[in-house]
């Protein structure tokens, strides 16, 4: 079945041309020929043919596999790309021009990957380059391990494995090496890497219509990069089945494709084929050390995941598994300029996951575990009161906040506070440290982040946090009401650096900044501090009502019309409000009564 492709482009004849166009004005060391259309070659621009006292090393194709072959020109490692149409084998007269502009006295390796076309080709430009006196010889790689060993002259197909060929022989070039000991390190690489492909969909070449061959929950295992079939199509499995099957198959004695056993080290290549993700390609790399590590008895030494040599739009992969011998790494690791190789990736890997570092007041602590006091000191009792009639406000008031959150929000404010106050007074009862102020408000900061998901539960854990910050010098000695407002005002602060709301914006501020301001204006004159404390809630329930005004600035109320909003508080400061005015009402009944 067949649908209509999307592509961004103009002429689908003109691809592959605007292709080398754009890559050379994204990458200043790459030029290409002015030989439009038939000719179409990318080369290193620091290169002059007749002058270049190194080995040439220069492969190609068809287009369509993109990054391979143009984005892999750059010293260290190919000197020119020759670029047929897509699909289709550059014809003789383009790589014999790009021979011409690229090789000098130390000749030139023609890297081929092992499909008829290019063999033909690439074989006859060899031979009419030598006639012309240049030194050529020619490499075939063959990495596919998908079909039995062949029987007739076709081979195994050209897959991703190319791409190490072309960095082993480049790095072997830019050393200094004979054409001959160049090419002898890339026959000898072509000999140890093998490759599978797994595809959930087939490419779509530019201007033709998209096929859905394979059609809903199959994948082809096998396939090759020019959308031919598969070895097998097979039902969709979970990516861990997958790569175990794939490794399996390159790895067969029976076929003996790679001669690698068990105790070797190897180098693993997820190529993807041009439509998987990077977050699918970095699962598949991480279920794939594992298998070889446990389940073949080798080690990985090298991982190189990426899109490298793709199939234009095709969904899936390729693995390639290359024997790493020391030789072999040290070609890998060297340095190259190539735009497309990764970088990052050379060097033994350290331990792949490390502990999470503890907090420095956790692990000072030792093997301390905080717990709720036998004994409350005054300062312990003031803060169990403060905390119970909090969170019973918020609990009480969560079908009104689930109401107005209902009209200018997503209808789940009251549930969240509720979740989290629910959380707070089960912990307070098991292990709030009541006689350590900042400790304890610490620990509903981490009640908090537990249970309370969304921007409310990150907005008053960060507040607990910012006012811990400020009560933590204090140690556990009696806070004085001063450094409560000290930190009171810090967490506000706190809540508007990171939250980027200020007053007026019709938020949980618009009920604690004024709080926090009459709370200090009144300890300043010196107002006993429970009537400061007292006042200031009073405030701070004006403020959560005065939001009724306000034209939101933040969160989900700035997509709300203005008619609904003078309807309804912000629930955000109407709960704020809530627990605030509940502490100070029950520290003023409980101590004034002497208690």
């Amino acid at each position: 079945m067949a649908f209509e492709s999307k592509k961004l482009i103009n002429n689908p004849n003109d691809v592959v041309t605007e292709f080398i166009e754009g890559l050379v004005e994204t990458y200043p060391g790459l030029q290409y020929l002015d030989g439009f259309p038939e000719v179409k070659v990318v080369l290193r621009a620091d290169v002059v043919g007749p002058k270049y006292d190194k080995v040439a090393v220069i492969s190609g194709g068809g287009s369509g596999h993109e990054p391979a072959h143009a984005g892999f020109v750059g010293d260290g490692m190919l000197t020119a790309a020759i670029c047929g149409d897509i699909f289709a084998s550059p014809p003789v007269a383009s790589i014999l021009a790009g021979i011409r502009a690229v090789t000098g006295p130390m000749g030139c390796l023609l890297i081929v990957k092992n499909y008829t076309g290019d063999r033909l080709n690439f074989g006859l430009a060899a031979e009419e380059a030598k006639s012309e006196g240049y030194k050529v010889e020619m490499v075939i790689v063959g990495d596919d391990c998908a079909l039995p060993p062949p029987r007739g002259i076709a081979g195994r197909r050209g897959l991703a494995g190319t791409i190490l060929v072309h960095k082993i022989a480049g790095a072997a070039a830019a050393s200094g090496l004979s054409l001959s000991d160049v090419a002898a390190e890339a026959r000898h690489a072509c000999g140890i890497v093998g490759t599978m492909g797994v595809a959930l969909s087939v490419c779509t070449l530019p201007g033709q219509p998209k096929s859905d061959r394979l059609g809903p929950g199959k994948m082809e295992l096998g396939l090759g990069i020019h959308g031919e079939p598969g070895a097998i199509v097979a039902d969709i499995q979970p990516v861990d089945l997958v790569v175990s099957h794939v490794l399996n198959r390159i790895l067969s004695p029976e076929t003996d494709y790679v001669p690698i056993k068990r105790g070797s080290r190897v180098v693993l290549m997820i190529n993807g084929l041009g439509a998987t993700p990077v977050m699918e390609l970095m699962i598949a790399a991480g279920k794939a050390v594992p298998i070889l590590q446990l389940e073949h008895g080798l080690a990985v030494v090298r991982v190189y995941t990426g899109s490298f040599m793709t199939s234009l739009d095709m969904a899936g992969f390729s693995i390639s598994i290359m024997k790493a011998e020391q030789a072999i790494l040290q070609r890998l690791d060297a340095a190259t300029k190539a735009p497309h190789w990764p970088v990052g990736v050379d060097g033994d890997h350290p331990p792949a996951k490390i502990p999470v570092p503890v907090p420095p007041s956790l692990s000072t602590k030792s093997d301390e575990v905080l717990s709720r006091p036998q004994q409350l000191n005054q300062q312990g009792r003031a803060l169990e009161v403060a905390i119970e009639a909090a969170t019973m406000a918020i609990i009480n008031l969560k079908d009104n906040l689930n109401d107005w959150d209902g009209k200018v929000g997503d209808g789940d404010c009251g549930s969240t506070m509720s979740r989290g106050a629910t959380a707070i007074q089960e912990d307070l009862k098991k292990y709030y440290p009541l006689n350590d102020a900042a400790e304890t408000i610490n620990e509903i900061g981490s009640s908090i982040r537990r249970v309370m998901g969304g921007t409310s539960g990150i907005i008053y854990d960060i507040f607990c946090k910012a006012a811990y910050a400020r009560l933590k010098p204090n140690n556990q000695s009696d806070i004085t009401p001063l450094q409560w407002a000290d930190a009171f005002e810090a967490a506000i602060g706190a809540v508007m650096l990171y939250g980027g709301a200020a007053a007026g914006y019709r938020t949980m501020l618009d009920a604690l900044i004024p709080a926090s301001t009459v709370l200090r204006e009144r300890l300043t004159i010196g107002d006993d501090p429970l009537d400061a404390f007292l006042i200031s809630s009073d405030a701070a329930i004006a403020g959560a009502e005065s939001t009724k005004q306000m034209e939101a600035q933040a969160g989900r109320s700035t997509y709300v019309s203005a008619d609904i909003l003078t309807s309804v508080p912000d629930p955000g400061a109407m709960a704020a409000a809530s627990w605030y005015h509940a502490a100070a009402v029950a520290l003023k009944d409980k101590f004034n009564a002497g208690s």
